[in-house]
């Protein structure tokens, strides 16, 4: 399973931002499938997740503010992103975890997009 990102780029303090991220290959299902974050020197975070069966889940930081959508059909996920701080600045990696057509599971990542908010 592969996941490819777009999106990413610099923005000012207040701008928005739409990460994607498409996930390919022999697919079954997705149980899982969101976007981390790491900034220099950080650990990665959790930024935005949806799961089959718990629904959508946002770090506290970013409720509110960023709103991730599925499209199942397209076995993609995107990220909107408003009202971008400079705190937002990071790394964003996509997530996917599921099935394969084989049968077996997955937890696959993306390579990273770069997002940088800056005056």
């Amino acid at each position: 399973v592969q996941l490819v990102e777009s999106g990413g780029g610099l923005v000012h303090p207040g701008g928005s931002l739409r990460l994607s991220c498409a996930a390919s290959g022999s697919i079954f299902r997705i149980n899982a499938m969101g976007w981390y974050r790491q900034a220099p020197g950080e650990q990665r975070e959790l930024v935005a997740r949806v799961t089959s069966d718990s629904g959508t889940n946002y770090a506290g930081s970013v409720k509110g503010r960023f709103t991730l959508s599925r499209d199942n059909a397209k076995n993609t996920v995107y990220l909107q992103m408003n009202s971008l701080k400079p705190e937002d600045t990071a790394v964003y990696y996509c997530n996917a975890a599921g099935t394969t057509g084989y049968l077996r599971q997955f937890d696959a990542w993306g390579q990273g997009t770069q997002v940088t908010v800056s005056s």
